[in-house]
């Protein structure tokens, strides 16, 4: 049974019983609707409390049976007409969290009573979908137009006492949350959400509409929402029902959604990789971040913020103490803008701690090498800390595409070795990467994972290759991106083909926030070591100009104000010379050529990634692009615009691209053809 049974006098008490969350799977709801007939059957019951068992009222339905044939919702449609009907009080009692369907549960029973503290919200915005069960209806029945769109268009949850003032909550309990349910439920009456008249509210309406047409792709399940919130004045309310299940299945059905929950449900399950043991969350209490440069400070600012002493630690004594200032700065900022307390600001300070000396690092948990991407300098850093930290810290270098293996093999312990890319700005990015290296050991992993957590990131474990998940694939999208560019592309088209597609900055505004000189940098190494693969030399061109982007001023754009990109037509001119050194006719390149290119190059090389065993499954690929690369969440990732595009039209298309201009660079990975021949898809690796 899914629901606990009790009788507390003449009450009769249904607590939802499905851990952790409580989520109301179809069943669940079928369940709970016989629970509820029974009790409304039984003479001897007066009233009925609905609850939930453990840390929660619910959290709404499991996203995982939106993919399955009763996704539709029939079963809590039919739970809610039964509520309607109830012919006793019904009293929801809240704590925890009331979530999703678990709120639109609460919404149907006639009153609703929270413990302080309990999170209240309708977050189907933020899987494209908007609320199936009656929420657009019964919400501004309650709360009013203007609150209910607020709600449920930020898809943000608000505290109990929030939830009383604005009437979707009776009253705050005292003590037990059952039992003051129960002593509430003795004077209720029958009363439905249902039965109230909506005061209709045009100028919020409209101003609803203007912010959706702002948010490009969820537009769709925003402007939906709003009808069905405007429907609540206009039509009868079960006319408004039927209008929202209907609108609710579309939405269900669209890419945008299909996007967003994969990458919602491949979040939770990157962290759980086959073989790597659960860590231990505070295993890491003393950090020691060695660099104090943009990275280092960020890195510190983020363990800070997570709850760790750090201790940061630079052989310059200049860039040690504006380092810090700088830290200090950011937190004190926080308070100002009131993310955290002052109190909280000032603690963080004092969690953190500087030094000059590498010795400094002797009583750390963790040391985080993050000095300059160069393998001769890491190796020497970590052959010296092997001398100098405990036998049993975890050494982490900060890394973007250097060998790791060849890092761990400076230090004594090369098991205790593992890397870290942070994603810039640290303190910020959510993506963190963690590299297993060939001997790291797989408890060092469950560590840094569980590290992440508690950093609020999302750790992805990558093999070790250069470049690792995200920037090896980053690479095989700069050339098609540049290789356009030569055909008869420019940069600001490539750049706004992409974004108007689903990215938050285009491939060239993107290298021109990191700074050009680090590509050139890793440009330089690898045609020394890797000479038989060509690259372009457009980005070269840029660099040797000393355009390294917007904290140059200048890149592929013009940054005057040192934030927004201007177009330079100087770059173009340059853009257009290259192709006529090249012997190039430039052709007209359409934005729909450019999406095409660049997304396959993502997914060939992915594939590739998988074949060698670099990232584990193609959720892990997503993860990196969506919350590293700046890929909408919408888009679900490019492995998932793989399944979404049909595997054997990829392939295709891979085979023709390949018989074109620098076509070795689109030679299908061996693992498209495999899966295409055995008819099956990316997500058939990720179960």
């Amino acid at each position: 049974m899914a629901v606990a049974i009790s009788k507390i006098g003449d009450v009769a008490v249904l607590l939802l019983d499905t851990p952790p969350v409580n989520a109301v799977a179809p069943a669940v709801a079928e369940d709970l609707m016989r629970c509820v007939q029974a009790a409304l059957a039984d003479p001897a019951v007066r009233a009925i409390v609905l609850g939930g068992a453990g840390k929660g009222f619910s959290a709404g339905a499991d996203i995982a049976d939106f993919d399955r044939a009763e996704a539709g919702g029939a079963s809590m449609r039919a739970l809610m007409v039964a509520l309607d009907a109830a012919a006793k009080p019904v009293v929801a009692v809240l704590h925890g969290f009331a979530l999703g369907g678990g709120l639109e549960i609460a919404m149907a029973a006639h009153w609703r009573v929270a413990a302080p503290g309990t999170q209240i919200g309708l977050p189907e915005i933020n899987l494209g979908l908007l609320p199936g069960a009656g929420g657009t209806q019964r919400l501004p029945r309650l709360v009013g137009v203007a609150k209910a769109l607020d709600m449920m268009m930020s898809g943000a949850a608000i505290g109990a006492e929030a939830a009383v003032v604005a009437g979707l909550v009776d009253e705050i309990t005292q003590g037990d949350p059952i039992a003051a349910a129960v002593a509430f439920a003795a004077g209720a009456t029958v009363r439905r959400a249902r039965d109230r008249v909506v005061a209709a509210d045009g100028a919020a309406i409209e101003s609803a509409r203007a912010a959706a047409a702002k948010r490009r792709l969820r537009m769709p399940a925003l402007l939906a929402l709003i009808d069905c919130v405007e429907a609540a004045s206009t039509l009868d309310f079960d006319a408004a029902i039927a209008a929202e299940a209907d609108r609710f299945d579309t939405l269900l059905a669209s890419a945008a959604s299909g996007g967003l929950r994969h990458a919602f449900m491949a979040e939770r399950a990157v962290a759980r990789l086959p073989g790597i043991p659960k860590g231990d969350a505070m295993v890491f209490e003393t950090v020691a971040v060695i660099g104090a440069g943009t990275m280092g400070s960020g890195i510190a600012i983020a363990l800070l913020d997570a709850g760790m002493h750090v201790v940061l630690i630079d052989l310059r004594p200049e860039p040690l103490a504006a380092a810090a200032g700088k830290i200090r700065r950011t937190l004190e900022s926080q308070a100002e803008r009131g993310r955290i307390s002052a109190d909280l600001a000032q603690s963080r300070v004092a969690r953190l701690s500087v030094a000059s000396d590498l010795a400094a690092a002797a009583p750390a948990d963790l040391v985080i090498e993050a000095v300059f991407e160069d393998l001769a300098v890491k190796r020497a850093v970590f052959a010296e800390l092997g001398r100098i930290v405990r036998p049993d810290a975890v050494l982490a270098s900060n890394t973007s595409t250097l060998d790791v293996d060849a890092i761990a093999r400076a230090a004594p312990g090369p098991e205790r070795v593992v890397g870290l890319h942070f994603f810039s700005p640290a303190n910020i990015m959510r993506l963190l990467e963690v590299i297993r290296g060939a001997r790291t050991a797989p408890v060092v992993l469950g560590q840094v994972m569980a590290l992440a957590r508690r950093m609020g990131k999302v750790g992805v474990v990558s093999g070790v290759c250069d470049g690792f998940i995200g920037n090896r694939m980053f690479e095989e999208y700069l050339r098609q991106a540049y290789l356009l560019l030569e055909e008869g592309a420019l940069p600001a088209q490539v750049d706004d083909a992409m974004e108007q597609w689903g990215f938050a900055l285009g491939p060239l505004r993107v290298m021109d926030l990191a700074g050009q000189d680090i590509g050139w940098s890793i440009r330089k190494r690898r045609a020394v070591e890797q000479p038989e693969r060509p690259y372009s030399r457009l980005p070269d061109l840029i660099c040797e100009q000393g355009r390294f982007g917007q904290k140059a001023g200048a890149g592929w754009y013009l940054y005057p104000d040192g934030r927004k990109p201007l177009h330079d037509a100087g770059i173009d001119a340059l853009v257009v010379a290259h192709s006529a050194m090249l012997g190039l006719a430039r052709r007209a390149v359409g934005d729909a050529e450019i999406v095409e290119r660049c997304l396959l190059a993502l997914i060939n090389e992915g594939a590739r990634l998988l074949e060698d065993g670099i990232a584990a499954r193609p959720l892990d690929v997503d993860q990196v692009w969506v919350h590293g690369y700046g890929m909408a969440p919408e888009r679900g990732g490019p492995m998932f615009q793989a399944d979404r595009m049909g595997l054997a039209h990829v392939l295709e298309r891979l085979v023709s691209l390949s018989a074109g201009r620098e076509g070795w660079a689109f030679r299908p990975a061996p693992l498209i053809r495999k899966l295409v021949d055995e008819g099956r898809d990316f997500a058939s690796l990720n179960r």
